[in-house]
């Protein structure tokens, strides 16, 4: 999943995107209100992390003009532990929820999974589509109650297209999401995933729509 951390603070940025990165996320990283507006209303991400004190535009106006441009991507705003006056503002300008500073990266990472979870319509975070279930916690696959050791790239290719059940996801669309700026973006290497994918989960779970892309119906195969 692709994330956008808005963070003007080097170090704070820095230890947010490593975590992400280290959980499987692809990062990106804004140090202004200015480029987060431009990223966030030109840019299709899973989820922004957002700091509410920025420079150039602070982060609640960052929100807002992303809501009012019909914006929906989930929005995790990070608060000062006595500002409790930014959470209410953040939640009535439409966050999906708040992290006080100081914090944990796995609680961070917890909060990111209860939101881009809740915006694909999955209160739990256990996903089941046909004999595949996905357990979005601990990054772990079954096909029929049994374990499926997928790599880390696999993981992210088969849990965004779960997370998008039901219509069909491009190739150009996949390689934003799960490779970072500066991998191989190469939509045969999207092919060659697919097809390993397939292999592995032994089962028709992944169409191919010609034209369109890869898809996972929603009511499984």
């Amino acid at each position: 999943m692709r994330i956008l951390v808005v963070e003007d603070e080097p170090r704070i940025a820095k230890d947010i995107s490593d975590g992400l990165t280290a959980a499987g996320y692809v990062a990106e990283v804004a140090r202004d209100g200015e480029d987060a507006w431009f990223r966030g209303e030109t840019e299709n991400y899973d989820a922004i992390v957002l700091d509410l004190g920025l420079p150039r535009l602070d982060g609640l106006s960052v929100l807002k003009r992303l809501r009012a441009a019909a914006v929906t991507t989930p929005v995790l705003i990070l608060t000062a532990r006595d500002g409790w006056r930014e959470k209410v503002e953040g939640i009535d300008a439409g966050a999906d929820d708040y992290l006080t500073k100081p914090f944990r990266i796995e609680e961070l990472l917890a909060r990111l999974r209860a939101i881009t979870r809740r915006a694909a319509g999955h209160a739990s975070s256990l996903v089941s589509v046909g004999p595949l279930e996905i357990d979005t916690r601990a990054q772990s696959v079954s096909v029929d109650g049994k374990a499926v050791a997928l790599s880390a790239l696999e993981y992210r290719l088969l849990s965004y297209l779960v997370l998008h059940r039901g219509r069909a996801v491009s190739q150009t669309e996949l390689l934003d999401h799960i490779h970072s700026g500066d991998s191989d973006r190469d939509t045969n290497a999207v092919e060659a995933l697919v097809a390993r994918l397939r292999r592995k989960l032994g089962a028709p779970v992944i169409e191919t729509r010609r034209g369109y892309g890869y898809c996972i119906a929603a009511d499984g195969p």
